[in-house]
């Protein structure tokens, strides 16, 4: 949502702290969702922050965001009336899916994604194997033991993204039923990861990064 913003309020990003508003420490914005008021005092989440006005960092959970609203943390932070709207998690799951669909879509298009167990194996078992496996966390589990399996017999580590629902990948991918996926490292898989991890504090299935095990 590209809302007007109080221009008066803007941060230099050189010198910006990303403090998480409820456990008041600096972490990496890769754990972090910034938000902005808009100038009707309505709570904006800005996952790409890149939206002018002060920013207000939280970390990347449902646990969290209803901590920050039971304690009116967004307006003592805001140092001002703030509204927030009732389906806000709702809405911040929501915009994290299309994001990463959209990166996916555009990894397909651009030829860094690999679709399908077989061909995901193949490059698994290359000498260039990929550095994220994306997993449809509503797929069955003995592909993907067999997957990671493959990456653990070789000695990879493998970052797993299992966050996204076969419906959810296959729509972003234009094919039917995709339940395994690879991508190669880039400036796509970066953000990618780091919207999955973002993700999966608001899913019940997480993103985790670990040696594959059989």
């Amino acid at each position: 949502m590209n809302l007007p913003l109080r221009a008066n309020d803007e941060e230099d990003d050189a010198m910006r702290e990303r403090r998480c508003i409820v456990r008041g420490e600096v972490m990496p914005d890769s754990g972090l969702i910034r938000f902005v008021v808009a100038p009707d005092g309505t709570l904006t989440p800005d996952l790409a922050a890149t939206l002018p006005g002060r920013g207000i960092w939280l970390g990347a959970d449902a646990a969290s965001l209803a901590t920050a609203v039971k304690k009116n943390l967004f307006a003592r932070a805001a140092k001002a009336p703030v509204t927030v709207p009732a389906d806000l998690a709702a809405r911040i799951e929501m915009l994290l899916v299309s994001r990463m669909q959209a990166d996916l879509g555009l990894a397909r298009r651009s030829g860094q994604l690999l679709l399908g167990f077989d061909t995901v194996l193949k490059a698994i078992q290359s000498d260039n194997p990929p550095q994220v496996l994306v997993e449809a966390s509503d797929g069955a589990a003995d592909g993907k033991r067999k997957l990671f399996g493959a990456a653990h017999a070789r000695g990879l580590k493998i970052e797993v993204i299992e966050c996204l629902t076969t419906s959810e990948i296959s729509l972003a991918v234009g094919r039917e039923n995709v339940i395994h996926a690879a991508l190669k490292s880039g400036r796509l898989q970066e953000r990618l990861s780091t919207d999955a991890i973002r993700l999966s504090g608001f899913r019940s299935v997480p993103a985790v990064s670990h040696e594959s095990d059989e």
